[in-house]
């Protein structure tokens, strides 16, 4: 039993009002810079769409993640050991700019300096990277709200698993529905860009998990792009180095939550330790998809075994991770209450980052210029979901429908049970049935909803402060540095050396 600490990363999106403050604090932070402009290390996505960049989950096309061959071995997609050297040069599975949006801003100046006519001067957009005029056509959150567009909705990879019926019935108008999807680096336990990096630049920090890039070793030959089958690894073209969502460690080595965490309006973000056995992550990942998930969790070790706390002594993790993985909200979440799980695990980097799936509304029926609905069976609402079982499960557990419904029933029953608390509508023998259908509990009932709705900022970051990566590195300023800092004893800014 090799024992690994690992951050790991909660989102629930039952919370997330789609506001975008995670997205603009990261950007004020980290990727203001020149050939940053693009860059979204933290972006937030409406659900059915096509994404950022543009069908991002179509590997198809990008070729990222690993890939189960015949005899159980896994093998990148985007590369092998013969065609490596070739792809250096040219790698057809590397996102364009137009699979991103070409960086604009306005010509603010014209507003206060145009000559004095009839019309009102305008601000006309122009590239950020040309500095010519520019005809708008994309950006980072281009399709925001359009969950009924036919241009981007329609195109969402995940409906491809849907019958022609169900994927017609979901752009029904009193089906039409959707939910934001935020996302950062996974910083995953068996990441492909640490894996096809020909420079050897990215790498895990040991006592974390973080997944970090060295700007010094780094040549910009952009394998780890291609790799990444999330595309949360960005070429910043001004300094020909590649960059991504450091999970503000500057900020963790302080005792900090990230960026992104901290501005969270609706508090949908926790943090936590977990501890994992490092042998069982190659065979973890090298199982059929709809069995990904529970070997993932098969590889989390509990933190309150008092063999997995001697060997994770022995290992050289300190007291304090390990007390602060016993209390880890992760671990609530993924283990004890199984409601938060891996996007797109079927890509096998094992994902750090897990999501509490969306309850959506009820389905409802219109009929003779009526809506209703019927609620006279609790969970048949699962089967007329407005967003089928089959879309939730292509997302969250590599189409296993079954691993879906138990985590609905269980936030359904986590709803039932506190209204009939409150109002009191519901018998408390259906109440009681409920629980037992959901495999819950009354206690595990209350623990989930003091998480979830009326958690602190302490209860939600557990997490000791870092302080190793500091003590080996002579890092500059972060606020100077920003996404470069670090990584090396000198690193590179805007193209010079600091």
């Amino acid at each position: 039993m090799d024992v690994r600490a690992h951050v790991s990363v909660i989102f629930h999106l039952d919370k997330c009002i789609g506001c975008h403050t995670c997205s603009v604090a990261c950007k004020n932070v980290w990727t203001d810079r020149p050939g940053a402009e693009y860059m979204w290390w933290n972006n937030v996505e409406t659900k059915p769409d096509t994404g950022f960049p543009t069908r991002w989950e179509d590997q198809n096309k990008f070729n990222g993640g690993w890939k189960l061959t015949s005899d159980g071995k896994l093998k990148m997609r985007c590369q092998s050991k013969a065609d490596t050297f070739l792809k250096l040069f040219y790698n057809p599975n590397q996102p364009n700019l137009d699979d991103y949006y070409e960086p604009f801003t306005y010509k603010y100046e014209d507003l206060f300096t145009a000559k004095q006519g009839d019309d009102q001067p305008t601000a006309i957009p122009v590239s950020l990277i040309t500095g010519e005029p520019i005809d708008i056509k994309s950006g980072p959150n281009w399709d925001d709200d359009l969950s009924g567009s036919p241009l981007y909705a329609e195109n969402d990879i995940n409906l491809d698993k849907l019958s022609e019926e169900e994927r017609n019935m979901m752009f029904e108008v009193e089906r039409m529905t959707m939910f934001y999807l935020p996302r950062i680096c996974n910083h995953c336990a068996n990441p492909t860009c640490v894996a096809a990096c020909p420079s050897g630049a990215i790498y895990k920090r040991g006592e974390d998990g973080i997944v970090l890039i060295n700007q010094e070793k780094c040549r910009g030959w952009r394998a780890c792009v291609a790799a990444c089958p999330y595309k949360k690894i960005y070429y910043n073209w001004k300094t020909g180095k590649s960059e991504k969502c450091i999970l503000c460690f500057p900020r963790l080595e302080t005792g900090q939550p990230p960026a992104c965490f901290h501005s969270c309006v609706g508090r949908i973000r926790y943090l936590g330790v977990m501890l994992y056995d490092a042998d069982k992550i190659p065979a973890a990942m090298k199982v059929p998809d709809r069995a990904l998930v529970e070997s993932q969790r098969g590889a989390f070790l509990d933190p309150n075994d008092p063999a997995v706390i001697a060997a994770a002594r022995k290992n050289g993790i300190s007291e304090e991770f390990i007390e602060s993985a016993q209390k880890s909200p992760a671990w609530k979440y993924i283990m004890d209450w199984k409601l938060a799980l891996p996007l797109h695990i079927e890509y096998r980097t094992m994902p750090m980052l897990f999501y509490v799936p969306p309850l959506l509304p009820v389905m409802g029926k219109s009929e003779n210029g009526t809506y209703t609905h019927d609620a006279k069976n609790f969970f048949t609402c699962l089967e007329k979901a407005r967003l089928p079982m089959k879309y939730l499960a292509s997302l969250f557990s590599a189409g296993n429908e079954q691993i879906v419904e138990g985590v609905m029933k269980k936030l359904m029953a986590v709803r039932y049970f506190k209204r009939w608390q409150g109002v009191r509508d519901i018998a408390e023998g259906d109440v009681q049935k409920i629980l037992r259908e959901a495999q819950t509990t009354p206690e595990e009932v209350e623990e989930i909803y003091q998480m979830t709705a009326i958690p602190t900022q302490y209860q939600r970051y557990v997490l000791p402060p870092l302080q190793r990566e500091e003590a080996i590195q002579n890092t500059c300023s972060p606020e100077a540095c920003k996404g470069c800092s670090g990584f090396s004893m000198s690193p590179t800014v805007m193209g010079e050396r600091a």
